[in-house]
């Protein structure tokens, strides 16, 4: 038995929107039209209503929600910060870690290969994100700074033999051996990904032509245009608009950037080299408060206020509390960025970023029925995982 789901607004590549009907079977997506189609007696049949169908949302840089933390060390942390992030449209994402010991390290990619293998009502995990801890200790943000250090062979080719399921990691690329662990990365078809960094323009220019094709939460601990004996450097942000084919993630929370920083990304990277992130911690979906950023256990205590986690002296935002629909309404309402284009930096660009767009991403035959039924002011009405119906309020 199929399913279909008729009347409604299908967000379809290129930025197209037509009134139409889809259906999909064992998972995929085996029709896209527009208008009706004729549905087997056999068929489940839902009536959208008139509302927006797009892919669904792909979040690739969370670090939990619901109250918990992936570095929590246990399979319910997993299950219920994917079951919170579904209710808000997100159909796959990447569990983030934290700068930290590497026994919680290990700790956390056992839980991962168990929580993964669940069948669980949530967003699906398609791979970890591992953020630190070869940052630099000046752009460490709300990063604990003991875990601080510089990349060595001996240390990240051990952590890289025992998992098998990280698909990228952040580390600034001005340390000593960050190059050389950058080649590394890419040879084993890792995304290397600039963050937390003091690298100035040249030394980001070196570390895009070894594989460094991405940026972590631009602006968020990054360097920019600074002085040293009198003579002007460029940074990390000059560079990101810089290189073309550079890809960049923003915390469109409207806190973290505001909207004319929000609006100057879009205007020179474009839809198509932007992905919106929640970088959200375990504050996502739950009141204002005393919080914790990262694990119960070893984590920093932190304050949720104005739409954001701080540290609790306020001098750094301590990830965000946003939702993948508070990202795409931002950027339509306060950035005031085309619907299709919004949902595109959801969607289509974070699949291709990490190289899931073969399969996720975009609504066409033959792709996983990731799916997502929303209103005019992007409140979540249905979510759809590879087939399956987790999140329904019609």
């Amino acid at each position: 038995m199929g399913t279909v789901i008729k009347n409604v607004k299908l967000v379809l590549p290129k930025g197209k929107i037509i009134r139409g009907t889809i259906k999909w079977d064992k998972g995929k997506i085996v029709s896209v039209s527009e208008g009706e189609i004729l549905s087997s007696v056999e068929d489940q049949v839902i009536d959208g209503m008139d509302l927006y169908l797009s892919p669904g949302f792909i979040d690739l840089h969370t670090h939990g929600g619901g109250g918990y933390d992936f570095m929590d060390g246990t399979v319910e942390a997993f299950l219920k910060s994917a079951e919170m992030h579904a209710k808000h449209g997100t159909t796959s994402l990447l569990p983030t870690t934290l700068t930290s010991t590497n026994e919680e390290l290990y700790l956390m990619f056992e839980i991962y290969k168990i929580a993964k293998s669940c069948n669980h009502i949530g967003a699906s995990f398609v791979g970890l994100h591992l953020e630190g801890p070869y940052f630099s200790f000046n752009q460490r943000g709300a990063q604990d700074p003991k875990y601080l250090k510089k990349p060595s062979p001996e240390e990240y080719i051990k952590i890289l033999d025992a998992s098998d399921d990280i698909v990228r990691w952040s580390l600034a690329p001005e340390l000593d051996g960050a190059l050389d662990m950058g080649r590394e990365l890419c040879r084993r078809k890792i995304l290397p990904s600039i963050a937390h960094t003091d690298a100035i323009y040249e030394e980001t220019i070196k570390a895009y032509q070894v594989g460094f094709r991405h940026i972590t939460h631009l602006y968020s601990g990054m360097s920019t245009i600074i002085r040293r004996n009198a003579f002007r450097y460029a940074g990390v942000l000059e560079a990101a608009y810089m290189l073309d084919d550079m890809t960049v993630e923003i915390i469109a929370d409207g806190v973290h950037l505001p909207k004319s920083l929000l609006q100057y990304v879009y205007k020179f990277k474009g839809p198509e080299r932007i992905a919106l992130i929640t970088d959200s911690m375990r504050g996502a979906g739950m009141p204002d408060g005393p919080s914790i950023l990262g694990s119960v256990k070893d984590g920093q205590p932190v304050i949720v206020e104005d739409g954001v986690a701080k540290l609790f002296d306020r001098t750094a935002f301590a990830g965000s509390v946003a939702t993948a629909d508070r990202l795409v309404r931002t950027m339509i309402q306060v950035a005031e960025v085309p619907l299709t284009d919004a949902v595109r930096m959801m969607t289509e660009t974070p699949a291709r970023i990490i190289g899931i767009d073969h399969k996720k991403g975009a609504i066409s035959v033959g792709m996983d029925a990731d799916l997502v039924l929303f209103d005019d002011n992007i409140n979540i009405c249905m979510t759809i995982v590879e087939g399956n119906i987790v999140y329904n309020v019609l």
